[in-house]
């Protein structure tokens, strides 16, 4: 007997191109997700992992094909789907001077629900602080975040994703400035968090760090998905590969 399974994201032949760009950076790129699945998304650099993860969250505009979140178009809801995703970036290190708490940060996660001028409240600051605590970060809460080290801004950058409780979490590098205490601490984390139910898609170069309960990678190579396989597939891939010298084994 088949098991229903919902899907919560469909990639359908798409190609995006970053701005001033002509060629596309991921191109035909095809990807069906269902509710709850943990999958990892690997290659080299300039593969397309981290422009794959921003045309999901509606933040590159993509010139061909159709992008489906909880069963809405990307093109006409993306401001509503980015409310209930929770989305990590690679390259987020601050300026020294920025006078945003860490805390503040945390609830900038909120935003997306509450929206911009509106205030937060007494729950919304004790779910911050929650998850602050979750991640061994809550004694950061009235340091500024550009005097924090990399390791310490990552893990605001994951409770801020997290205080969204979001419906679909995207991490891109998440473990790439964590010390490897902080590291499997995270990992443990977004385990629980996707034992749970959360629907998980993380970016990383490290397969290391890929999590036991991992049963699908996707492995990216110029533009394209070129595998979308299980853990030891994707072994057997990267050990013939000509690119695996760019993935730690």
């Amino acid at each position: 007997m088949s098991i229903h399974k919902e899907v919560i994201l469909k990639i359908e032949n798409v190609s995006t191109v970053y701005e001033g760009e002509r060629k596309p950076a991921i191109k035909d790129i095809n990807l069906t997700v269902n509710v709850g699945e943990l999958i990892y998304i690997v290659g080299p650099n300039g593969a397309g992992k981290t422009t794959l993860l921003e045309t999901i969250n509606g933040l590159l505009p993509y010139i061909k094909g159709r992008v489906f979140v909880f069963g809405m178009d990307l093109q006409k809801n993306g401001r509503k789907i980015r409310s209930r995703i929770g989305y990590v970036p690679q390259d987020f290190m601050v300026e020294p001077d920025e006078p945003f708490t860490a805390l503040d940060v945390v609830l900038m996660g909120l935003y997306g629900k509450l929206g911009l001028i509106a205030k937060p409240t007494n729950n919304d600051v004790d779910k911050a602080y929650r998850v602050m605590k979750l991640l061994g970060i809550e004694d950061l809460a009235k340091r500024p975040i550009g005097k924090l080290s990399g390791g310490q801004q990552q893990k605001v950058m994951i409770a801020r994703a997290l205080a969204k409780e979001p419906e679909i979490l995207l991490l891109d590098e998440p473990f790439s400035n964590l010390d490897p205490k902080s590291r499997e601490m995270v990992i443990s984390i977004i385990k629980n968090l996707n034992d749970h139910g959360l629907t998980t898609l993380i970016v990383t170069h490290d397969i290391k760090s890929i999590i036991e309960n991992c049963r699908r990678i996707v492995i990216m190579m110029d533009g394209r998905i070129i595998a979308d396989a299980s853990m030891n597939e994707a072994k057997r891939i990267f050990e013939y590969s000509t690119f695996h010298t760019h993935v730690y084994l």
